[in-house]
């Protein structure tokens, strides 16, 4: 079964000079979220930027697929650590991804531990969404 996500977003002024708020999200977990050209292109200042959502959206993605593909070959993680890091470069977009995970698995050796986290990178659906960025890196490890 397909299921839809929702956002939305005001926007007032112009690029440079004004401001935004994302209202709120479909499941009321967040909002209304501050952005402006500043908090994407410079120091956030307490407000948020389009990247910083994808990095989030892109960590808790990797995790839960990581998660399922340990599950799936039968040896379930204790506990994944994972976070994204999205570099924005004004006038090109999006340039860089780094995704880092830390995890406990009883049972696998780094180097399942790294094959497992490659196929995730390669397989959740945002890394999918995500593959015109140019420069991707993963870095995992074990606890």
């Amino acid at each position: 079964m397909a299921t839809e996500r929702t956002a939305s977003a005001v926007c007032q002024g112009d690029l440079i000079n004004g401001s935004g708020t994302i209202e709120k999200v479909g499941s009321g977990a967040v909002g209304p979220l501050d952005v402006t050209w500043a908090s994407r292109s410079e120091e956030p200042n307490g407000r948020t930027s389009p990247e910083e959502l994808i990095a989030a959206a892109w960590a808790s993605c990797f995790a839960m697929a990581l998660s399922n593909g340990l599950a799936k070959a039968g040896t379930p993680p204790e506990k994944l650590e994972t976070s994204a890091t999205v570099t924005f470069q004004p006038g090109e977009g999006i340039t860089r991804g780094v995704l880092t995970v830390r995890g406990t698995v009883t049972g696998l050796d780094a180097d399942g531990f790294q094959a497992a986290a490659e196929d995730a990178k390669q397989n959740c659906p945002v890394s999918k969404a995500l593959a015109g960025i140019p420069d991707v890196t993963l870095q995992a490890q074990l606890a």
